[in-house]
């Protein structure tokens, strides 16, 4: 989960987002959005949904600018919003509340000038069933850009509330995810992620069902002078033949993945209403290295899944070394009120404090040994900031200089490493 920034409010819309990284994008786009209406004096609360951590961080956030800006009209939306708006209107420090799909419109925002409108604007996020492109110039300070190119997810894993955030899975039509992509390398950007909910189920809604290989295959044919594709979360028992080809094959597909596994216990994924094995991710990740050795995984994972036993627990332990997994998302398992897995039989929280601590703890590990191998690496760098980048395969680089501009690529030799980064020496 993103940490959200801290701002005191200025004469322009402040956006303050927690979560995914197709929050992040959206924030981007209601920032504009709010800019042009001229709400110079709002603050937007863009929350997530996924734990009941990041609901209660969104409530504190709010609480906290409504005592460092008292005169700021405060506005709520993301996931939590959409799915629990009371609960969020009947907070005084909120002036308005506004679902997922509003939140995407221009005409939300120009409304905020109007004096008689509502209060708390949601609607049914079922209903919904398109998506609509937005073309972006900019991503603030970022020095990658990010195009969504799918919504909403048609899966009901019994831990997720996500869907009643997000609804049905619906994708942007591949014209307009190419023509983004190309005016975005226009404006100077080496590198952009695609991001969605649901990546791997993007096409099935849109005429002739293409998939996300040919997407991507599009994109790579389309607008040959973008140098770097990354693609964002996915389920890998979905990814098609031509996307594994691609990904295999294509230098300019970036080497990282990460892969929505969850467990790694066949049983607990049962439970899960996964449609995937432990034998399936172990496979995928073999097969994948196999064809390119330079690939990183990073992986969400679950620890203390209601009826998980220490043995299931060590069966997801196990697994980031059986699939040689880089990057972990760990989450506690957090009931969500309306799901399958609230009703189950829970796991004590201490015991699913300690197992999410031992599976951070291997995560550090893991990530440590993957640093020591680079060392003595000459690697291309993109620079996010003056001081830190990030390589093909994802793994973060503290630079020894501070003269490169935020979105420029420069070679560096990697020298050592701190246990989180990599310390690179820019090559002349």
């Amino acid at each position: 989960m993103n940490a959200p920034f801290k701002k005191t409010h200025t004469a322009s819309p402040d956006v303050i987002t927690f979560g995914c990284r197709l929050n992040a994008y959206e924030s981007a786009v209601m920032k504009g959005h709010a800019e042009r209406a001229g709400l110079d004096d709002a603050i937007i609360i863009n929350t997530c949904a996924v734990t009941n951590e990041a609901v209660r961080q969104a409530r504190q956030s709010i609480r906290r600018m409504r005592r460092e800006n008292p005169d700021a009209k405060i506005i709520v939306t993301g996931c939590a919003a959409q799915i629990d708006p009371d609960r969020f209107a009947a907070m005084d420090s909120v002036d308005y509340v506004i679902g997922n799909d509003d939140k995407m419109k221009a005409e939300s925002y120009a409304a905020f000038n109007l004096d008689d409108v509502e209060r708390v604007r949601v609607n049914d996020i079922m209903a919904v069933t398109e998506t609509t492109p937005h073309m972006l110039d900019a991503f603030g300070d970022r020095a990658r850009a990010f195009v969504q190119v799918q919504n909403g997810c048609d899966h009901r894993c019994t831990f997720c509330i996500i869907p009643y955030g997000r609804g049905n899975s619906r994708s942007v039509p591949m014209g307009d995810v190419v023509r983004h992509i190309q005016h975005l390398v226009d404006q100077g950007y080496l590198e952009v992620v695609l991001t969605g909910v649901d990546m791997t189920s993007y096409g099935a809604d849109l005429p002739g069902t293409p998939n996300l290989g040919t997407l991507v295959d599009k994109i790579l044919t389309l607008v040959p002078d973008l140098p770097r594709l990354r693609i964002s979360s996915i389920d890998s028992i979905e990814v098609d033949d031509r996307l594994f080809h691609l990904i295999t094959e294509e230098p300019r597909v970036m080497p990282h993945l990460h892969l929505s596994l969850q467990a790694g216990d066949d049983m607990i994924l049962k439970r899960m209403k996964r449609r995937h094995t432990r034998e399936d991710s172990i496979a995928f990740c073999k097969n994948v290295r196999r064809r390119r050795p330079d690939v990183t995984f990073g992986a969400d994972l679950i620890a203390g899944f209601p009826t998980e036993t220490e043995e299931m627990f060590e069966n997801t332990f196990n697994l980031i070394d059986d699939c040689g997994l880089t990057f972990l998302h760990v989450f506690p398992y957090s009931a969500r009120p309306g799901t399958p897995a609230a009703r189950m039989p829970q796991v004590e929280g201490t015991i699913i404090k300690d197992r999410a601590a031992r599976l951070r703890a291997k995560g550090h590990e893991v990530l440590s040994a993957h640093l020591a191998q680079q060392v003595g690496q000459k690697v291309d760098v993109l620079m996010e900031t003056a001081t830190r980048g990030r390589l093909q395969n994802f793994t973060p680089v503290l630079c020894e200089q501070d003269t490169h501009a935020n979105g420029s690529l420069i070679r560096a030799g990697i020298t050592g490493h701190t246990g989180t980064e990599l310390i690179g020496r820019p090559i002349v």
